[in-house]
Protein backbone atom coordinates (compact mmCIF):
# COMPACT_ATOMS: atom_id res chain seq x y z
CA UNK A 1 0.00 0.00 0.00
CA UNK A 2 0.94 3.51 -1.07
CA UNK A 3 0.36 4.62 3.19
CA UNK A 4 3.11 1.90 4.45
CA UNK A 5 5.55 2.61 1.78
CA UNK A 6 5.06 6.70 2.81
CA UNK A 7 5.50 5.40 6.68
CA UNK A 8 8.47 3.28 5.61
CA UNK A 9 10.34 6.24 3.54
CA UNK A 10 9.77 8.96 6.04
CA UNK A 11 10.49 7.34 8.92
CA UNK A 12 13.68 6.41 7.76
CA UNK A 13 13.92 10.33 7.23
CA UNK A 14 12.80 11.35 10.06
CA UNK A 15 16.37 11.43 11.74
CA UNK A 16 18.03 13.44 9.51
CA UNK A 17 18.85 16.88 7.83
CA UNK A 18 17.71 16.36 4.91
CA UNK A 19 15.39 18.71 2.71
CA UNK A 20 12.19 17.72 2.44
CA UNK A 21 10.29 20.62 0.72
CA UNK A 22 10.16 21.63 -2.96
CA UNK A 23 8.87 25.63 -2.05
CA UNK A 24 8.53 28.30 0.49
CA UNK A 25 5.07 27.85 0.96
CA UNK A 26 5.05 28.92 4.64
CA UNK A 27 6.94 32.33 3.70
CA UNK A 28 4.11 33.51 1.39
CA UNK A 29 1.28 32.20 4.08
CA UNK A 30 1.56 35.27 6.10
CA UNK A 31 -0.61 34.03 9.35
CA UNK A 32 -2.18 35.93 11.60
CA UNK A 33 -2.36 36.59 15.14
CA UNK A 34 -5.20 34.36 17.00
CA UNK A 35 -5.57 31.95 13.51
CA UNK A 36 -6.08 28.52 13.31
CA UNK A 37 -3.63 27.03 11.39
CA UNK A 38 -3.15 23.17 10.09
CA UNK A 39 0.12 21.93 8.33
CA UNK A 40 -0.75 19.22 6.09
CA UNK A 41 2.80 16.50 6.47
CA UNK A 42 4.14 18.20 9.18
CA UNK A 43 7.29 16.27 8.83
CA UNK A 44 9.51 17.18 11.78
CA UNK A 45 7.07 19.93 12.69
CA UNK A 46 9.69 23.20 12.00
CA UNK A 47 6.38 24.68 10.32
CA UNK A 48 4.42 24.10 12.94
CA UNK A 49 6.34 25.45 15.44
CA UNK A 50 6.63 28.53 13.14
CA UNK A 51 3.14 28.65 12.73
CA UNK A 52 2.36 28.34 16.23
CA UNK A 53 4.65 31.71 17.24
CA UNK A 54 3.17 33.41 14.83
CA UNK A 55 -0.20 32.78 15.87
CA UNK A 56 0.45 33.60 19.14
CA UNK A 57 -1.29 31.74 22.54
CA UNK A 58 -4.63 32.74 21.04
CA UNK A 59 -3.81 30.55 17.65
CA UNK A 60 -3.76 26.86 17.50
CA UNK A 61 -2.07 24.93 14.89
CA UNK A 62 -2.58 21.22 13.62
CA UNK A 63 0.35 19.25 12.11
CA UNK A 64 -1.31 16.00 10.20
CA UNK A 65 0.97 13.30 9.54
CA UNK A 66 1.16 9.56 8.31
CA UNK A 67 4.93 8.34 9.06
CA UNK A 68 4.98 7.47 12.73
CA UNK A 69 8.84 8.01 12.53
CA UNK A 70 7.94 11.70 11.55
CA UNK A 71 4.97 12.03 14.08
CA UNK A 72 7.18 10.84 17.11
CA UNK A 73 10.07 13.31 16.16
CA UNK A 74 7.47 16.73 16.05
CA UNK A 75 6.44 15.49 19.14
CA UNK A 76 9.34 15.85 20.72
CA UNK A 77 10.45 19.10 18.85
CA UNK A 78 6.90 20.53 20.19
CA UNK A 79 8.19 19.50 23.79
CA UNK A 80 11.52 20.20 23.56
CA UNK A 81 10.66 24.15 22.46
CA UNK A 82 7.51 23.89 25.09
CA UNK A 83 5.17 24.50 22.19
CA UNK A 84 1.50 24.64 23.91
CA UNK A 85 -0.69 26.08 21.06
CA UNK A 86 -0.43 22.88 18.62
CA UNK A 87 -0.84 19.47 18.27
CA UNK A 88 0.37 16.89 15.93
CA UNK A 89 -2.15 14.36 14.90
CA UNK A 90 -2.12 10.92 12.68
CA UNK A 91 -4.38 11.24 9.64
CA UNK A 92 -4.41 10.13 5.88
CA UNK A 93 -4.96 13.74 3.95
CA UNK A 94 -8.54 12.78 2.83
CA UNK A 95 -10.12 12.32 5.99
CA UNK A 96 -9.31 15.12 8.47
CA UNK A 97 -10.05 14.51 11.97
CA UNK A 98 -10.61 18.78 11.82
CA UNK A 99 -14.27 20.13 12.60
CA UNK A 100 -16.21 21.98 9.42
CA UNK A 101 -15.55 25.60 9.19
CA UNK A 102 -13.06 25.79 11.85
CA UNK A 103 -10.08 26.64 10.25
CA UNK A 104 -8.07 30.20 8.95
CA UNK A 105 -5.46 29.03 7.06
CA UNK A 106 -3.44 25.55 5.99
CA UNK A 107 -0.25 25.22 4.96
CA UNK A 108 1.39 22.38 2.78
CA UNK A 109 4.40 21.61 1.32
CA UNK A 110 5.16 18.78 -1.25
CA UNK A 111 2.63 16.42 0.40
CA UNK A 112 -0.29 16.21 -1.38
CA UNK A 113 1.08 14.25 -4.73
CA UNK A 114 1.22 11.42 -2.73
CA UNK A 115 -2.45 11.40 -1.80
CA UNK A 116 -4.57 8.37 -3.28
CA UNK A 117 -7.51 10.51 -3.92
CA UNK A 118 -6.51 13.93 -4.41
CA UNK A 119 -9.64 15.22 -5.09
CA UNK A 120 -10.89 14.23 -1.79
CA UNK A 121 -8.13 15.92 -0.05
CA UNK A 122 -8.97 19.41 -1.95
CA UNK A 123 -13.02 19.18 -0.76
CA UNK A 124 -11.30 17.88 2.76
CA UNK A 125 -9.22 21.06 2.75
CA UNK A 126 -12.41 23.25 1.65
CA UNK A 127 -14.79 21.54 4.30
CA UNK A 128 -12.48 22.93 7.01
CA UNK A 129 -11.48 25.90 6.12
CA UNK A 130 -13.86 28.98 7.06
CA UNK A 131 -15.53 31.10 4.80
CA UNK A 132 -12.88 33.70 3.34
CA UNK A 133 -9.83 30.71 4.93
CA UNK A 134 -6.91 30.35 2.71
CA UNK A 135 -4.64 28.01 1.65
CA UNK A 136 -0.71 28.26 1.05
CA UNK A 137 0.23 24.91 -0.41
CA UNK A 138 3.85 23.96 -2.05
CA UNK A 139 3.69 20.85 -4.32
CA UNK A 140 4.78 19.24 -7.68
CA UNK A 141 2.94 18.47 -10.82
CA UNK A 142 3.76 16.44 -14.13
CA UNK A 143 4.38 18.21 -17.20
CA UNK A 144 3.10 14.88 -19.08
CA UNK A 145 0.87 12.34 -17.35
CA UNK A 146 2.84 10.00 -15.48
CA UNK A 147 2.66 5.98 -17.02
CA UNK A 148 0.17 3.87 -15.33
CA UNK A 149 2.85 1.60 -14.16
CA UNK A 150 4.59 4.52 -11.81
CA UNK A 151 1.18 6.11 -10.56
CA UNK A 152 0.78 2.24 -9.42
CA UNK A 153 3.93 1.82 -7.65
CA UNK A 154 3.87 2.76 -3.67
CA UNK A 155 7.45 3.21 -3.68
CA UNK A 156 7.62 5.59 -6.69
CA UNK A 157 4.63 7.73 -5.07
CA UNK A 158 6.52 7.71 -1.69
CA UNK A 159 9.33 9.34 -3.39
CA UNK A 160 7.36 11.79 -4.37
CA UNK A 161 6.97 11.89 -8.06
CA UNK A 162 4.82 9.47 -9.38
CA UNK A 163 1.65 10.53 -7.58
CA UNK A 164 1.84 13.95 -9.50
CA UNK A 165 -0.89 15.03 -11.63
CA UNK A 166 -0.49 17.49 -14.49
CA UNK A 167 -0.63 21.67 -13.90
CA UNK A 168 -4.06 21.36 -15.39
CA UNK A 169 -5.02 18.94 -13.92
CA UNK A 170 -3.63 20.60 -10.45
CA UNK A 171 -6.05 23.50 -10.80
CA UNK A 172 -9.09 21.93 -12.38
CA UNK A 173 -9.33 19.68 -8.83
CA UNK A 174 -8.97 22.99 -6.79
CA UNK A 175 -11.69 25.09 -9.30
CA UNK A 176 -13.84 21.71 -8.44
CA UNK A 177 -13.35 22.37 -5.00
CA UNK A 178 -14.61 25.49 -4.72
CA UNK A 179 -11.73 27.44 -4.27
CA UNK A 180 -11.26 31.25 -5.84
CA UNK A 181 -8.46 33.62 -6.10
CA UNK A 182 -6.27 31.33 -6.62
CA UNK A 183 -3.01 32.81 -7.54
CA UNK A 184 0.57 31.13 -7.97
CA UNK A 185 3.45 32.11 -6.08
CA UNK A 186 6.76 31.10 -7.34
CA UNK A 187 7.22 28.32 -10.08
CA UNK A 188 10.11 26.41 -11.05
CA UNK A 189 11.42 25.46 -14.28
CA UNK A 190 10.44 21.38 -15.12
CA UNK A 191 13.30 19.24 -13.87
CA UNK A 192 14.09 15.11 -14.17
CA UNK A 193 12.42 13.45 -11.21
CA UNK A 194 12.47 9.63 -11.08
CA UNK A 195 10.82 8.42 -14.19
CA UNK A 196 9.04 11.83 -14.78
CA UNK A 197 9.53 15.49 -15.31
CA UNK A 198 8.18 17.57 -13.25
CA UNK A 199 7.84 21.46 -11.70
CA UNK A 200 6.97 22.81 -9.08
CA UNK A 201 5.05 25.79 -7.55
CA UNK A 202 3.68 27.31 -4.60
CA UNK A 203 -0.57 28.09 -5.10
CA UNK A 204 -2.91 29.28 -2.82
CA UNK A 205 -6.69 29.82 -2.80
CA UNK A 206 -9.79 30.97 -0.88
CA UNK A 207 -12.77 29.37 0.25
Amino acid sequence: MVIDAINERYTSLSDTNCCLSCGGAINHAKAQHGEICVDLGSGRGNDVIRLAEEVGEKGYVYGIDISEGMIAKAIGNLNKFEVKNAEILKAELESLPIKDNLVDLIISNCTINHASNKPAVWREVFRILKSGGRFVVSDIYATSPIAEEYRNDPVAVAECWAGSVTRAEYLTMLEEAGFREIKIFEESKPYAKGKAEVASFTISGTK
